[in-house]
């Protein structure tokens, strides 16, 4: 009886000690800070965007006389946050405001993934997503990597020239600057890691920037947020890479033991900067491929990396849109070059491509270095312009991402040779520092090359300022409408053909070496600055409208040239078709079509047309765009039209069964949270 009496007393105990753990959440709910102390320590950290027809946040008139004087746009997502809480019954912080509906939130006692499902049942949240770590996209493993010496590129600068074996992929900077050499009222932010203010090379082409890392630990320069853009350093030590529990654990790429060994400081921001706009006909250094542009640095990557909401406020700011609790840009941009990146979906990062691109800004963004996967964000989101990666000689190289999100491919570097100094990196401005800043140097073949994606993107966007130095009024569409038509075709090798991203049997993706590009998986060809910029400067611009809403196999495909930029007083005098790539469902010609131009293809796929228009100016100028066409299988059921036909008995009971389980999913209660 005794053991009875203690076993029940036990049970009570217990029981009373789940009742507290069970209430204690809800007694939480309503303590809900509208700052993080330095004590804070959150497990978790969401993005979060509130519905703009959502219901009244309770307690705002409390949480604004709390905060007097504070920015307004702060004031009502404290509100909503504190009512969104109060719902869900738990405590959450507001680290940082991202737009006048989002917010970055945190929590403790909870994982990310948890936090961002529960709080997207709230009727007045129209999504909770993790806020994922962005990484500045790696320099790719390579065996010359490990070798001493200070030697730079035995071919110099050798991807900005006029192509020419064997070197097919140079973009032709060379002629693009007898056409201009660039404005310096065109400016071109890099978001990054920050840039080193003090490099000979960039001296009076950097504008002030911004600061955007809001975290300590990874902002490495003692503060967060502010307006100091200048790179302290991003290494991570040994103890730091080994670290269990700690800020940095296993940040780095382990070796091929297994080992996480820290990595030096990689100044990726200082490198990117110099690509785009380092000073050029200077008699010293590097030459840039923007030339007279000026580079607006944003620093949104530290220590490991950062965070996307970081990333999507330094968007927003960079190209003049308000941030809350910062001045507005006074220097706006008219191309972001994002050279970083996170595996998944667009996601979080579409809203502010949206909003920057209607404030007419371009965003290119590097494709990636995964070895031939999907091309990951920012570059997958629509309306970027993502730039795959290209040997010397024009094929994908090994590194580089690929598929159809990718619009068009650049010279990214490649080693060729099995010893010595790599042939055929891309040389630009960086730190010779280890940990923190040393002295100004350049990277070289030997021990600082520089290759990947990351260095691909600033060609493009370099290009993109040269456009806008002869045509200052071309939207982003155009832009891309124009690089992408006067683009080069990609040669052919003895390498096999890329394919579009693969997986094996347990959904894991496949490495896609190197292989011959094609428009379906490398975009619309190789980077040609000089075309790019001639046509921009003749003010001659065409696009093809595909009529046809859903192309399908089999089936008429209605395409349409569309001229529609025409310097005054200059006419149209001729237009001309051209197949670029079948993709082995169109053959034969299209010389025949005028202005409209109908194709039938045989089979799903993916095929490129091309149009060239050519005005009455003497001499005449010329602007050829191309348009890439996906193409879906042939329609199953009768008649093989895709249209009309009776509905079969499989497809009702389909129906039916998809009814019957909508009204049990209604049934079942919501998740308590």
């Amino acid at each position: 009886m005794p053991l009875m009496h203690s076993m029940q007393a036990a049970v009570r105990r217990f029981a009373a000690f789940v009742a507290l753990v069970v209430a204690l959440p809800m007694a939480v709910g309503a303590a809900v800070a509208a700052t993080v102390g330095a004590d804070a320590g959150p497990s978790a950290r969401v993005i979060v965007k509130y519905r703009e027809d959502a219901p009244s946040s309770p307690g705002s008139s409390r949480v604004g006389v709390a905060s007097a004087g504070r920015d307004p746009t702060i004031q009502r997502l404290a509100a909503r946050m504190e009512a969104v809480a109060q719902r869900r019954g738990f405590a959450l912080r507001a680290h940082r405001a991202i737009t006048e509906r989002t917010q970055v939130v945190l929590a403790r006692g909870i994982d990310s993934e948890t936090l961002a499902r529960r709080l997207s049942t709230d009727p007045d949240v129209e999504y909770a997503v993790v806020d994922r770590r962005v990484r500045p996209l790696a320099v790719p493993n390579d065996p010359l990597h490990t070798l001493g010496g200070a030697d730079g590129p035995a071919v110099g600068q050798w991807y900005l020239r006029t192509p020419a074996a064997p070197a097919l992929s140079a973009i032709d900077a060379t002629r693009a600057w007898d056409i201009t050499q660039g404005s310096a009222g065109v400016v071109v932010a890099v978001l990054d890691t920050g840039v080193r203010f003090d490099h000979p090379d960039l001296a009076g082409k950097l504008l002030a920037g911004y600061d955007f890392v809001s975290t300590l630990p990874e902002s490495n320069d003692g503060t967060g947020r502010d307006s100091n853009a200048s790179d302290p350093g991003d290494w991570i030590t040994q103890q730091e890479d080994n670290s269990l529990g700690g800020d940095f654990y296993h940040c780095t790429t382990p070796d091929s033991l297994g080992n996480y060994n820290g990595a030096p400081s990689s100044w990726h921001g200082t490198q990117v900067s110099g690509i785009v706009g380092a000073l050029t006909n200077n008699g010293v250094g590097m030459a840039g491929a923007g030339w007279n542009t000026r580079v607006l640095p944003v620093r949104v990557l530290g220590k490991c990396g950062g965070y996307v909401s970081d990333v999507v406020i330094g968007m927003r700011w960079a190209a003049g849109l308000a941030v809350p609790n910062v001045a507005t840009n006074p220097n706006p941009a008219r191309v972001l070059n994002l050279s970083l990146g996170t595996v998944g979906a667009c996601g979080e990062y579409q809203d502010a491509v949206d909003d920057v691109v209607a404030a007419g800004a371009l965003v290119v963004a590097a494709a990636g270095n995964t070895n031939g996967h999907a091309v990951g964000a920012p570059g997958n989101c629509s309306g970027v312009m993502a730039v795959g990666g290209l040997r010397h000689s024009g094929t994908k190289v090994g590194f580089s991402d690929l598929g159809s999100a990718v619009s068009i491919s650049a010279p990214a570097g490649n080693c060729v040779n099995g010893f010595g100094p790599c042939l055929y990196p891309l040389l630009t401005t960086t730190d010779s520092g280890a940990q923190g800043p040393a002295s100004s140097t350049y990277t070289d073949g030997t021990n600082s090359i520089t290759v990947g994606t990351s260095f691909s993107a600033p060609l493009v966007s370099g290009v993109a300022a040269l456009m806008l130095a002869v045509q200052p009024t071309l939207t982003p569409d155009e832009i891309r409408s124009l690089i992408q038509g006067g683009s080069r075709r990609f040669p052919a090798s003895s390498a096999p053909a890329c394919t579009a991203p693969r997986f094996d049997g347990n959904g894991d993706p496949i490495d896609q070496d190197e292989c011959d590009c094609t428009t379906a998986t490398c975009g619309a060809g190789m980077l040609d600055a000089y075309a790019a910029v001639r046509s921009a400067a003749a003010g001659l611009i065409a696009d093809i409208v595909v009529n046809t809403p859903t192309p399908r196999a089999g089936q008429d495909v209605s395409l349409t040239a569309d001229v529609f930029r025409l310097i005054n007083g200059r006419n149209l005098s001729s237009l001309s078709w051209s197949l670029v790539d079948g993709g082995g469902i169109v053959s034969g010609s299209v010389t025949g079509c005028s202005t409209n131009c109908v194709v039938t293809p045989s089979g799903s796929g993916t095929f490129t047309v091309a149009v060239t228009v050519t005005d009455d100016n003497n001499p005449p100028t010329q602007s050829t765009v191309s348009r890439r066409v996906t193409v879906a299988a042939a329609s199953s059921g009768g008649g093989g039209g895709g249209g009309g036909g009776a509905l079969g008995p499989g497809y009702l009971g389909a129906l039916l069964a998809a009814v019957i389980a909508a009204r049990h999913l209604q049934r079942r209660p919501r998740s308590a949270v």
